[in-house]
C-alpha cells in the first residue's frame, strides 16, 4: 500500500466532501439536514453496523469464518458521511476535534493507570499516586 501523505489525506478528503455537498445539493436534501436529524441519522447507522455484531459469539463458527466486509463497510462509511455532514454544518474541524479529544484521553488515561485495562477514569484511585 502505498504511503499517503498528510496532505494527500487532506486533499481526499476535500474531495469526498465536495462529491458529497453535491449529491445532497443535487437531491435538495439540505433543507433535511438539521443538526438534530444528522445526529438521529449517524446513530441509526451505528445500530445498522452494530447489527452485523449481533448475536455473533468470537470464537465461534460464525466469527471464524469471517464477517461481512463488504456490508459492513457500508454501514461505516453511511456514519462517516453523516458525521462529516453533521460536523460541517456545525462549522467543527473533525480533526481537530480528534486531535483534541486524544489528547484529552491521553491525559485521563495515563499509561501506568491504564495499560491492558478497560476501566474508565473515573474509577481510577484518587489518592494522588497515578
Amino acid at each position: 500500500m502505498p504511503n499517503v501523505t498528510d496532505a494527500d489525506q487532506s486533499a481526499m478528503l476535500r474531495e469526498l466532501l465536495a462529491k458529497l455537498e453535491e449529491f445532497v445539493r443535487e437531491r435538495d436534501w439540505e433543507q433535511f439536514h438539521t443538526p438534530k436529524n444528522l445526529a438521529v441519522s449517524i446513530s441509526i447507522e451505528a445500530a445498522e453496523l452494530l447489527e452485523h455484531f449481533q448475536w455473533v459469539v468470537e470464537g465461534s463458527p460464525e466469527s471464524a469464518n469471517g464477517y461481512p466486509l463488504e456490508a459492513i463497510a457500508e454501514e461505516a462509511a453511511d456514519v462517516y458521511l453523516y458525521l462529516l455532514l453533521f460536523c460541517k454544518g456545525l462549522g467543527i474541524d473533525l480533526n481537530s476535534a480528534a486531535l483534541e479529544k486524544l489528547r484529552k484521553n491521553a491525559d485521563r488515561y495515563p499509561v501506568r493507570e491504564s495499560y491492558g485495562k478497560s476501566t474508565k477514569y473515573t474509577k481510577f484511585p484518587t489518592d494522588g499516586a497515578m
